[in-house]
């Protein structure tokens, strides 16, 4: 394939989470300055977070021009584009840079998943997703997207991870092209990228679907409506409804503003609610308590005593709000999930 077609039909999207400093530094120090593809890398990262020390690495250790994404840029070949703090990055329709400060999906903004699908919508049987090490499981659907969507697949090696969840969730799910150690990454990228590129297969509507609420373009009810049911959930980032998705792969959930979650990420968003009201029960239960305490010291009688018998039923329930809590610590310590 020329050099030409290359640029015009070929993306590589990169995912990563914990570890990924060492990993991307690794994986783009393969890669030549005349590479022939633009490459867009999400990194979760801190919304305070400024992501120089993971541009300082890129750029000291590849011949890549690398940077931050700017929305609307245009995408260039031999460029690595970083997604900025606490922003989504994906692909316009018309293959430009979408820079936005969508709603988060499993529980992080920049996420994998909205580039990968925007990625799979835009270049089709032209994407190379890879993934590499971090936490829990965003990613996989992403690459799900991109299978489905005729693109090729590779997921890092678990046994080579830092973090290996991320891979392994990837793996479990989706029958990828390659499995691979960082060292070889680089190599299988270069002869992919001059081979034909397949016959572009018909963009699933539901991952059209989910990439144009992504993208803002779709945040009505009927939207979410076509992609599942309604279940009795809601929310944790807006309190709204849930609907949820089902899939080869497991359950997804996703509300009509944008928010999304796997079963799993679900599950951790909602204990971390659970705990955050639990403190603040707990709180003010104290405070309560100590309120009666000293309103008792100047009563006398049966105000007095009412008082005491209050505060007293103010400490149970801070003993039994304690006790949970310690309970999920010692669930934590063991790495069970609560």
């Amino acid at each position: 394939m020329k050099a030409e077609e290359v640029v015009s039909k070929r993306v590589i999207v990169v995912g990563t989470s914990a570890g990924g400093l060492r990993a991307l530094t690794k994986l783009v120090s393969q890669l030549q300055a005349d590479f022939p593809v633009p490459i867009l890398v999400v990194q979760h990262i801190s919304a305070d977070a400024t992501g120089n020390v993971l541009l300082d690495s890129l750029r000291k250790n590849s011949q890549l021009i690398c940077g931050n994404a700017t929305n609307k840029g245009l995408m260039k070949p031999g460029h690595l584009y970083l997604a900025p703090s606490d922003h989504h990055l994906m692909i316009s329709d018309d293959k430009s840079l979408l820079v936005t400060k969508g709603a988060h999906e499993n529980r992080s903004r920049p996420a994998i998943d909205p580039l990968f699908r925007s990625a799979a919508v835009t270049f089709g049987t032209g994407v190379i997703g890879i993934l590499l090490t971090g936490y829990l499981n965003d990613g996989t659907s992403g690459m799900e997207a991109i299978k489905r969507c005729g693109g090729i697949c590779i997921v890092q090696d678990p046994e080579d991870a830092d973090y290996p969840d991320m891979p392994k969730n990837a793996l479990s799910n989706v029958k990828v092209d390659y499995t691979l150690p960082l060292a070889q990454i680089g190599g299988v990228i270069h002869k992919l990228l001059f081979a034909k590129v397949k016959k572009q297969v018909p963009i699933p509507i539901d991952i059209r679907t989910e990439a144009s609420i992504a993208k803002r373009v779709l945040s009505d009810l009927p939207s979410v409506n076509s992609l599942g049911n309604l279940v009795p959930f809601n929310c944790p980032g807006c309190g709204g409804v849930l609907w949820e998705i089902k899939t080869d792969n497991g359950l997804r959930y996703r509300c009509h503003t944008g928010h999304a979650y796997t079963a799993s990420t679900l599950l951790a968003e909602q204990t971390m609610k659970i705990e955050e009201t639990m403190w603040t029960a707990l709180r003010m239960f104290e405070e309560r308590r100590n309120l009666l305490l000293t309103l008792a010291r100047d009563q006398n009688g049966a105000n007095a005593k009412s008082s005491i018998e209050r505060a007293d039923a103010s400490q149970v329930h801070i003993d039994r709000i304690k006790a949970i809590l310690h309970s999920n610590e010692k669930a934590a310590e063991r790495d069970i999930p609560v």
